[in-house]
């Protein structure tokens, strides 16, 4: 079995070529160039690590595998301009490099070249696939709307919150591992097993970032602390903070939405401390990790199969920046 790090230069390996023609190269640099800024490759490498749980990777994988990663680099170049961000990953967006129209035209053509390269499986596997696939496209469309709604709203429930991740952040990672596994040949039953391992990780994953954007250590986060704070994102801890806390403070944390003192993000902390917010967030983690795990115990395969995802799961949880 491959180690998370081992199946990634693989991938790499496969990945590092031009995906787009040369012309024209107003339409296509762009759609290349977000591609070179580089990234984790998460998401690509689980669809490996699916595979190679029941059997050796096949060559329709790695097809696969690079049409999550190009629709991923779709998500973030749209992402990107409606949260007009500036910066990914310490280089310029595509819409600021490029232009906004430019942009949105280089997405499209990235994602369309997802299936283009979807359509290259065999057509039994293809077959197995493309709904997933498409099904996935679609929740991750509208957890991005379901984001960008409850910047509108005033309160936002937990369950509509966890709903959201789910949509936007959970259900791509599962279907990686899920499309994996359909192409290693898993019964349904495993599949099934896998995908709630995903999603349970991913809405674990999520809550740590969360966590970490307000209680991390700058010089390991690699970014702001309190970011989502000054931005006013309703994320779990916010929520939790504002169902839970007494109602001084709640009115106090309320007030702090409404507007921007220099020393905003050290009374919110301050909030979310008193109301426990902290250790109540790294329960919660938990939580769904133990939930990931269960699902990852329930796959019928040998025990040392499971060792690089058990891995990928703990790096993803237990992470400081």
């Amino acid at each position: 079995m491959n180690s998370f790090n081992q199946l990634l230069l693989k991938f790499e390996d496969y990945f590092n070529v031009r995906h787009f023609p040369i012309s024209p190269a107003t339409l296509y640099d762009p759609a290349q160039y977000i591609l070179g800024i580089g990234g984790k490759r998460v998401r690509p490498v689980c669809v490996l690590m699916g595979n190679e749980l029941f059997d050796e990777i096949k060559q329709d994988t790695y097809l696969a595998a690079t049409a999550v990663e190009l629709f991923h680099n779709f998500t973030l170049i749209h992402d990107d301009i409606m949260d007009k961000a500036p910066l990914r990953r310490g280089m310029e967006t595509v819409h600021m490099k490029y232009g906004e129209a430019t942009a949105l035209l280089s997405g499209d053509a990235t994602f369309v070249q997802a299936y283009v390269y979807l359509s290259k499986l065999h057509p039994d596997a293809l077959q197995k696939v493309l709904p997933l696939f498409n099904k996935t496209a679609l929740e991750v469309c509208e957890g991005q709307q379901l984001d960008m709604d409850f910047e509108k709203k005033e309160t936002v429930s937990m369950e509509e919150y966890v709903e959201m991740i789910t949509l936007k952040t959970s259900v791509l990672l599962a279907a990686c591992l899920k499309l994996g596994s359909i192409l290693g040949g898993a019964s349904v039953g495993n599949q099934d097993h896998l995908y709630e391992f995903g999603k349970n990780l991913g809405i674990a994953f999520q809550i740590q970032d969360d966590y970490l954007d307000a209680f991390g250590d700058p010089s390991k986060f690699g970014k702001q602390v309190g970011g989502d704070i000054l931005s006013n994102k309703k994320t779990f801890l916010m929520i939790h903070a504002l169902e839970t806390a007494p109602a001084s403070e709640k009115e106090k944390l309320n007030q702090l939405l409404q507007s921007s003192p220099a020393d905003k993000v050290e009374q919110v902390l301050n909030i979310f401390r008193n109301a426990g917010v902290d250790a109540w967030a790294l329960q919660l983690k938990n939580e769904y990790y133990e939930k990931a795990m269960h699902h990852l115990e329930e796959i019928a395969v040998m025990n040392k199969r499971k060792e690089p995802l058990r891995q990928l799961a703990q790096f993803l949880i237990q992470r400081e920046y």
